[in-house]
């Protein structure tokens, strides 16, 4: 990895513990303004303020991470987009550059693809040219990779969770980000299976604050880098305390129990 990228890398990975807390807030462009997000800026200004390492939002929203001419979290500027009303929404299209990325301040780019979707080529053709681009300007990248498509069964079989991720790696990603298996023990493979820093997606709203600790805790037994949970963090009832509960995990190496007490607190 070039000097460059690991300068901005740096400004995302906790360079103490090598993990990540990841919030992405770019729902607005897939759902619209979901609860949670309707008021984005104070979405924004409290998963800062309970120390979320970084942010995804789309090019338009960047500004929200700003305060005083400075950064107040790690800003990860998404490039992919689609929405819930397509009858092809698993086909995701590039929505910015590389380039527009870095003039907005960002500290990284990321792009999602949807294995096994019908728009799969146009998908894995788009991310092979934001590599080349985050290469030349020395950009980490951060690839978001699900198993979606007609030949998929099941999004969070070990083996195409593996498949995912090997993929994200393959084609030049810097971390990459998948659903979690479900255990430690098969999460672990699919960990050394992309050889790069590997997160989890948080998915749709879990039953339970528990639930969705005991998934991080497993996340990180299993060798994983952290985490990019969205609706999970900004639907809490307090999202700075949820970001709180989960670095106990991520960067303290605390359990989901010993974390949940923050959340009772």
């Amino acid at each position: 990895m070039g000097v460059g990228k690991q300068i901005r890398l740096n400004s995302v990975i906790n360079p103490e513990t090598g993990k990540v807390i990841i919030v992405p807030m770019d729902h607005g462009v897939s759902s619209g303004p979901i609860e949670g997000l309707v008021n984005i800026k104070e979405a924004v200004r409290k998963v800062a303020e309970g120390g979320a390492d970084a942010v995804v939002l789309h090019k338009g929203n960047v500004r929200l991470v700003f305060e005083d001419g400075r950064k107040t979290v790690g800003l990860i500027v998404h490039l992919s987009a689609s929405t819930d009303w397509s009858p092809r929404k698993n086909d995701k299209v590039l929505v910015g550059t590389v380039e527009e990325a870095l003039r907005l301040g960002a500290d990284m780019v990321s792009v999602h693809v949807n294995v096994g979707a019908e728009g799969e080529k146009e998908m894995l053709r788009d991310f092979g040219l934001v590599a080349r681009a985050c290469e030349e300007w020395q950009v980490p990248l951060l690839a978001m990779v699900y198993g979606r498509g007609p030949k998929i069964e099941n999004q969070y079989d070990p083996k195409v969770v593996a498949h995912c991720a090997r993929l994200g790696a393959e084609l030049g990603a810097d971390i990459v980000k998948v659903p979690y298996t479900g255990d430690p023990e098969t999460f672990a493979k699919v960990v050394e299976a992309a050889g790069i820093p590997v997160v989890i997606a948080g998915g749709p709203k879990a039953k339970s604050v528990e639930e969705v600790l005991k998934m991080v805790e497993g996340a990180i037994k299993a060798g994983g880098a952290g985490l990019s949970i969205g609706r999970n963090v900004f639907q809490a009832d307090d999202p700075a305390k949820m970001v709180r509960a989960m670095r106990a995990v991520v960067h303290e190496g605390k359990s989901a129990e010993e974390a949940l007490q923050i959340l009772r607190s």
